[in-house]
């Protein structure tokens, strides 16, 4: 695919007029940019494989800077050292040093050793419009072979970056000239204006929560409840900073640091999971002697951390989403097992019994090796293609042809199930019904799983909604509407008239509504939820995705709806309020949450608003004068393409919407400003800091509402035959959102130099930092001043 933007492709469309489901439409999109990207990787020599870029348009320019060389210099200060810096364009480290200073950046100081290892996304998304691949090589210290498989591997990372490659031209250091020096001078004295000493005071270092929740209390092992000496109701979370792909190579990269599990156990939390490729993870048996390569090494690491999760009274369970396509090549000896083929990919065929025995075997390999962990959630229709029906086309199969998509899903699950079970039955097996009959309800089948499988499906899926007088139903991804939905209602019914326990998918910390904090506190929505889930009378709940992970005050709702038989919404956000803030903070806190909650229920949620929408940039999203022609990407790049955010709602609508929640959002504040001001000693500080998290939703929130609203009027403005009146009206209008922006970036400035969470999401590492919040200062007042030349 060399189309960025989803809603141009053929599948796009057919998702827009309502044919298909969003996710499912992009299940397709996905997956062919991944086979796009396999294919090319696979003409390659082996030396040097080929990186992509699609349709390779024009980057774009960076007219608030100097000059190409000003902007990379000051997006990458403090996040790379100079010596790198000038390693790339070629020169000396006292040359970058003296641009930074020209421009009035503080001192290097000291790199955050993270950024390579943690923020390595961050630092290709902010460079992507300025470097050619191989300086950005350079800059990452990678070679072509680990960024094109951090591409096409990295949770869909080329995907999210536009499935394109913008044309840079190489970046060479050379003298700035007196226009460049006369603009950096200008930069330097705006920064001093706008900003005072602020960048030079101490700040917290990026990453510094990593250290942070990784601390443990003095050997302190989780507190025990009640609960622990029964079988628990399970509690699903993924780590906060864990690192996706193989997070069993290297145990340096520990996801689950003891002091996170203590935390997260002290929340409520009793399983946290990992996602593996099982031909990694065990040896191939007779039939597939190339697999199993490193899997001892990645045992031990999964023993150590399933034995150190269990003090905690946390189980490990891995996500199964098996058996993995394989290139065509791997079936020339094996062509009886080839499956459905997409582009050089196949799938392993799950009606030939030796894949099957495979599968099986394997897990009950891991299990025996490691009989501590807690059981595996399986995943059988996804992006990925996997068994001959995970992409609804079994019948291009000779095997499967003849079988519906019901019969083989239920068979995998099966055998997954038998697999976990001859070791360990005690471990939990759950088949999440994602893409099950092209996200319809799949009644045939849950009649066909077997009765050691416990059903998940996603609560609130299917929910009828109205925002801006616009109906819709939910997705996933929600917490401004609260499940559970038609749909996982009546699959929970189905599978609990069988006898199969059930579990709820929610999201209680963020979704992509925002995840640039590590909470949202809407604690109303979320102990809502939870009540109707204890109504439904679900046997567990799986809490994030790789989004929100956080141990927040949300997952201990979740937690005392668990284990308290008299729990209400009353007196658990009662409870919670109190230990946490104190008795005198608690009813303004209470009244924050409230106020909160019901600005949230205002989201325009869409997918398109999710995945396409400028919320997890929030002020950091730069302005444009003029139109840059770039499609909004999936959670990675926004740019101005307002149509590509707002999905059904006019952008007018979304605008609105956007306001109605900043405007609820800021009552909630002067309730929280309240209750800080009533704590005391370290629940005063705890309040502090959760006030910063609250602040700066409300910042994006104001954000996007700005956004849209520059971006219509930007394009009125340059509609021909405009009546003076107004064009100058529009210009005003225009003045005001400048400035209001400019003010929100300087707020959120402050708050992510004393909070290093504020911007960070596991899976796209920081979407911005400090720096780019100033650099939104001087792109909107550069605006400014090209606006008052206006005739």
């Amino acid at each position: 695919m060399h189309d960025n933007e989803f809603r141009n492709t053929a599948t796009g469309r057919a998702r827009l007029k309502g044919k298909l489901p969003m996710r499912s439409a992009r299940l397709i999109i996905l997956a062919c940019g991944v086979v796009c990207l396999a294919v090319a990787s696979l003409r390659s020599a082996p030396a040097e494989e080929p990186l992509p870029v699609g349709s390779h348009p024009a980057a774009i320019g960076v007219p608030h800077f100097p000059d190409r060389l000003h902007a990379f210099v000051w997006r990458n200060w403090q996040l790379v050292d100079p010596e790198r810096l000038a390693e790339v364009v070629g020169t000396s480290p006292q040359n970058m040093t003296a641009i930074a200073t020209s421009m009035g950046l503080p001192p290097a100081g000291t790199i955050p050793p993270l950024m390579r290892q943690r923020g390595y996304i961050t630092l290709i998304r902010r460079n992507w419009h300025l470097l050619p691949y191989d300086q950005l090589l350079t800059l990452l210290g990678m070679s072509r072979e680990e960024l094109a498989y951090s591409l096409r591997e990295d949770d869909f990372l080329f995907h999210k970056l536009g499935q394109l490659k913008p044309k840079c031209e190489p970046l060479r250091y050379g003298e700035p000239d007196s226009e460049a020096r006369k603009r950096a001078a200008e930069i330097q004295q705006l920064v001093e204006q706008r900003f005072g000493g602020q960048l030079a005071q101490p700040a917290e270092p990026r990453f510094q929560f990593v250290e942070d929740l990784s601390r443990t209390d003095g050997g302190k092992v989780s507190r025990t409840t009640p609960e622990s000496r029964t079988k628990p109701k399970l509690r699903l979370i993924y780590s906060y900073f864990g690192i996706y792909g193989d997070p069993l190579s290297d145990p340096a990269s520990d996801p689950y640091p003891d002091g996170l599990l203590a935390k997260l156990a002290d929340v409520g939390v009793n399983g946290v999971w990992l996602h593996v490729v099982l031909r990694r993870l065990a040896p191939g048996g007779e039939h597939f002697f190339e697999f199993g390569d490193g899997h001892q090494q990645r045992l031990q690491n999964l023993r150590q951390l399933a034995q150190r999760c269990r003090r905690h009274g946390i189980g490990v369970y891995l996500y199964i989403n098996e058996p993995r396509a394989m290139p065509l090549e791997f079936f020339k000896e094996r062509p009886g097992m080839m499956g459905v083929r997409e582009g050089e990919f196949a799938a392993m065929c799950t009606s030939d019994p030796r894949v099957r025995q495979w599968l099986g075997d394997s897990l009950a390999f891991v299990f025996r090796e490691v009989p501590e962990l807690g059981g595996v959630f399986t995943i059988t229709a996804s992006e990925n293609l996997t068994n001959c029906a995970s992409h609804f086309h079994q019948q291009d199969c000779p095997r499967c042809g003849k079988r519906t998509e019901a019969e083989i899903i239920a068979e995998v699950n099966a055998t997954i199930a038998e697999g976990v079970h001859r070791d360990n039955p005690q471990a939990r097996v759950i088949a999440w019904d994602w893409g099950w009959n092209k996200h319809g309800e799949a009644p045939d089948t849950i009649a066909r799983l077997p009765g050691t499988v416990e059903l998940m499906s996603v609560s609130e899926w299917a929910k009828p909604i109205e925002r801006g007088g616009v109906r819709s139903q939910v997705g996933e991804y929600s917490i401004s509407a609260v499940g559970p939905g038609p749909r996982a209602v009546r699959e929970w019914a189905s599978a609990q008239q069988r006898g199969l326990k059930t579990v709820a998918k929610v999201q209680l910390n963020n979704t992509w509504e925002l995840s640039a904090v590590p909470y949202l506190p809407v604690l109303d929505l979320v102990a809502e939820h939870c009540e109707n889930l204890a109504a439904a009378d679900v046997d567990g709940m799986m809490l994030s995705w790789t989004l929100g992970g956080y141990p927040s005050p949300n997952l201990e709702v979740a937690h005392r709806f668990a284990t308290q038989s008299d729990a209400s919404r009353t007196n658990v956000l009662d409870a919670i309020a109190v230990a946490r803030y104190g008795d005198s903070a608690a009813p303004h806190v209470r009244a924050a949450w409230t106020a909160f909650s019901n600005a949230f229920r205002e989201f325009p949620y869409s997918g398109s608003v999710l995945y396409n929408g400028p919320q997890q940039m929030g002020p950091a999203n730069l302005l444009y004068g003029e139109p840059t022609g770039y499609r909004s990407t999936m959670v990675g790049i926004p740019y101005d393409d307002v149509d590509g955010w707002r999905g059904p709602y006019s952008p007018a609508v979304l605008a609105e919407q956007f306001e109605k929640v900043a405007a609820g959002w800021a009552e909630g504040l002067e309730h929280f400003d309240k209750a800080v001001e009533a704590s005391t000693g370290e629940n005063r500080e705890l309040a502090r800091a959760d006030s910063r998290i609250a602040q700066a939703a409300y910042l994006h929130f104001a954000s996007v509402a700005n956004q849209t609203r520059f971006v219509i009027a930007r394009d009125e403005l340059h509609q021909p035959d405009l009546s003076p009146q107004r064009r100058r009206a529009l210009q005003m209008h225009i003045g005001r959102l400048l400035d209001e922006e400019s003010s929100l970036a300087r707020r959120l400035f402050a708050i992510t130099q004393q909070d290093s969470r504020i911007g960070f999401e596991a899976s796209n590492h920081y979407f911005y930092v400090p720096l780019d919040l100033v650099e939104k200062v001087i792109n909107c007042e550069f605006l400014s001043r090209e606006l008052a030349q206006q005739p």
